[in-house]
């Protein structure tokens, strides 16, 4: 199951809390150092991302962001300026609003925020194709209650 990011950007706008430049070394270089792990992770601004990195306006709106996180003015699509060399951390990151386990426990499928299904397991894809459609509750909340409902009655764990 390959990860497909819509650029949305929620994984990155409070990553600030856990990466932090630790050492600047110039040209677009720096270090940065996770607040959790202990982790440093020496980086380089893309060099197609120079400019969009050097526009700091979006601290303003997102002040606890992460220090690399960008948005090109005028779009809603968020960028990593420092893609290529990004941490370990950001690279394993796969966002989900419902991961589905299988009776073993092994991951059945996600669920991405725009409600769509990512899953090779066959059964799971029967239950949630004769189901979304029934429940288009409009309340997220109430949406992501009943899917979970749904899918444990069918023998599936669901964690947010």
């Amino acid at each position: 199951m390959a990860f497909e990011c819509f650029q949305c950007g929620d994984c990155c706008s409070h990553l600030g809390y856990v990466h932090a430049i630790r050492e600047t070394y110039g040209d677009y270089r720096f270090l940065i150092y996770n607040n959790y792990t202990g982790e440093e992770t020496p980086v380089t601004v893309d060099p197609d991302k120079h400019e969009l990195f050097d526009d700091k306006s979006i601290f303003e709106k997102l002040p606890h962001t992460c220090p690399f996180f960008r948005h090109r003015p005028g779009s809603v699509l968020a960028y990593c300026t420092v893609h290529l060399t990004r941490p370990e951390i950001c690279r394993d990151y796969g966002c989900w609003r419902l991961l589905i386990l299988n009776h073993t426990g092994r991951r059945a499928g996600r669920v991405k925020y725009i409600r769509t299904l990512c899953s090779d397991d066959p059964p799971l894809t029967r239950i949630w194709d004769s189901c979304t459609e029934i429940h288009s509750e409009p309340d997220d909340q109430k949406w992501e209650d009943a899917m979970i409902r749904i899918l444990m009655r069918a023998g599936y764990t669901v964690r947010r």
